[in-house]
């Protein structure tokens, strides 16, 4: 994995980890050249002293000098320059995610609105293994907020519905993930046995980021690359990554780990996509193809109600008249129905969604080189 210095003018360097300042680096990336930025900035945890477990011993918490500014003007000035770096780089329809903690994340979302981003979601990473709260004066703090902003209000972001609503079992994804702390083998360590990084993020929450909000061949921008967990998964899942890191051991570690991650092939990479992209099919075309035949009896969900086809494809039920989905909002005296998986027809004493004929007619279309309308 090659490491480069920082230069005046850099072209995009794909796949590679950047050595130095994220913010000079970032002002000598081409502009509008980023599909996503994650990003995991300092935390600015303000640790007054040690802190220690009942048992007296250590714990091993965050108090490197990158997390150490010298007050709340300090730490904004510095988020104020990264972000503006960071918004130059994203194309038009780029996004950012960014991570933090009580201590740093309010301000974090304060400076995307100031700087123009378009806040779509704050999503609360619930760790399911928290580090206790050892001198039981506060709330164990469990969670993490990660923001998801678009780079303006007119972009159009990337954001795969149907591929993270199929990775939580056909239900929607929600803005509350339980993910547990990276620990085990996933965890890095040192030459000494320690950590090799102390925030270290697991690869289930970049895996989930990078699935919903990114496609394959997308460039993927960490300008806080640490031990590389951004770089592992976008590898993985086969998307381009750029990696900023000024530490020479978080490099090293990223650079050995990345040697280890192997790319998923083409068909594992495909995802559940859209049904709006599919292909339109009108249910005339069912009646023309004669799928279904003129007088042809439908019957609903539960078959509470039954409606005939018409010749042009519309439906006819208790002196209802109209398509497939506005009789079945009449009968159910709802504003909308989904007629395609509403309306039934009979085979064999069976009763068969009439979606099922619209699927056959949309492999033949695909089959065919048929683009979506």
């Amino acid at each position: 994995m090659a490491v480069k210095k920082a230069t005046a003018e850099l072209a995009l360097p794909l796949n590679e980890i950047l050595a130095g300042d994220c913010i000079e680096i970032m002002e000598g990336l081409p502009a509008a050249s980023v599909d996503l930025i994650f990003a995991d900035p300092p935390y600015n945890l303000q640790l007054k002293g040690e802190l220690h477990r009942p048992d007296n011993s250590r714990v091993d918490a965050v108090d490197d000098h990158w997390d150490q500014f010298s007050g709340f003007a300090a730490y904004d000035d510095f988020t104020r320059r990264w972000l503006k770096a960071a918004k130059r780089l994203l194309k038009p329809n780029g996004a950012i995610w960014v991570i933090g903690s009580y201590h740093n994340v309010f301000r974090l979302g304060a400076e995307l609105q100031n700087q123009g981003y378009w806040i779509l979601n704050d999503v609360v990473w619930r760790k399911s293994n928290p580090m206790p709260n050892f001198r039981g004066k506060r709330l164990t703090n469990a969670h993490e907020t990660l923001i998801w902003a678009s780079r303006s209000e007119n972009s159009k972001y990337t954001f795969n519905y149907e591929a993270l609503k199929a990775m939580n079992e056909g239900v929607q994804m929600r803005s509350d993930w339980v993910i547990p702390l990276c620990t085990g083998h996933e965890r890095l360590k040192d030459e000494n046995g320690d950590k090799a990084h102390p925030t270290q993020k697991p690869e289930a929450l970049l895996h989930r980021v990078l699935l919903g909000t990114t496609n394959p061949g997308d460039v993927v921008l960490d300008p806080f690359f640490g031990t590389g967990t951004t770089g592992a998964v976008a590898k993985m899942l086969g998307r381009n990554f750029i990696g900023i890191e000024r530490e020479e051991s978080y490099r090293k570690a990223a650079t050995e780990r990345l040697a280890r991650v192997r790319r998923l092939d083409a068909a594992a990479l495909e995802v559940t996509g859209s049904k709006r992209a599919e292909p339109r099919v009108p249910f005339g075309q069912v009646v023309e193809r004669g799928m279904l035949r003129p007088g042809e009896e439908l019957w609903s969900v539960g078959s509470r109600f039954k409606a005939k086809v018409r010749a042009d494809g519309t439906l006819v039920g208790n002196d209802i008249k109209g398509s497939i989905h506005q009789v079945g909002a009449a009968f159910e005296r709802a504003p909308s129905c989904n007629g395609w998986t509403y309306w039934h027809f009979k085979r064999d004493g069976k009763l068969i969604p009439i979606d099922i004929l619209r699927q056959q007619i949309r492999a033949e279309m695909e089959a065919d080189g048929a683009r979506p309308n």
